[in-house]
C-alpha cells in the first residue's frame, strides 16, 4: 500500500511540474503518461540516484550540496528520455532548466508526503 501511495504522489508531482513549468509538456493520454513516467522516475530515484550520489560524493561536498540538484535534474531528464524512447509516452522536458525546476517540484511534493507520513507515525 505504501508503494501505491508513493507512486500516486509522484504522479501528482509530475502533473504539478508539467502544469507550472513551461518547458515540460505532456502529449497524448495524460494520466497514462503520468503513471508510466512516475514509475520510471521512482525506479531511477531508488536505484540510479544513490549510485550517482555515492560516486560524486566529493563533488557534492565541494559544492556544499548544490551538485545534488544537478544530479536530480539529470535523473529527471533521463526519466523523460526513457519514457519517450522505451515506452513511447509523451512526457517531454525541453532543457536543463525545465528539468531542474521540475525536479525541485517533485522533491518538494515528495518531501511533503514523507513529512506527513512521519507525523502520522509520531501521532500513533
Amino acid at each position: 500500500m505504501n508503494l501505491l501511495k508513493r507512486w500516486l504522489v509522484f504522479m501528482l508531482a509530475l502533473f504539478v511540474a508539467a502544469w507550472l513549468i513551461p518547458g515540460i509538456r505532456v502529449e497524448n493520454d495524460g494520466w497514462v503518461v503520468y503513471a508510466i513516467t512516475a514509475a520510471i522516475l521512482a525506479l531511477l530515484n531508488a536505484i540510479l540516484l544513490p549510485i550517482l550520489k555515492t560516486l560524486s560524493c566529493g563533488l557534492i561536498v565541494l559544492t556544499l550540496g548544490l551538485f545534488s540538484l544537478v544530479l536530480n535534474a539529470g535523473v529527471f531528464m533521463l526519466s523523460s528520455y526513457l519514457a519517450q524512447t522505451w515506452f513511447h509516452v509523451g512526457y517531454i522536458v525541453d532543457d536543463f532548466w525545465a528539468a531542474l525546476f521540475g525536479s525541485l517540484i517533485v522533491s518538494v511534493v515528495s518531501m511533503l508526503f514523507s513529512s506527513d507520513k512521519k507525523k502520522k507515525r509520531n501521532d500513533d
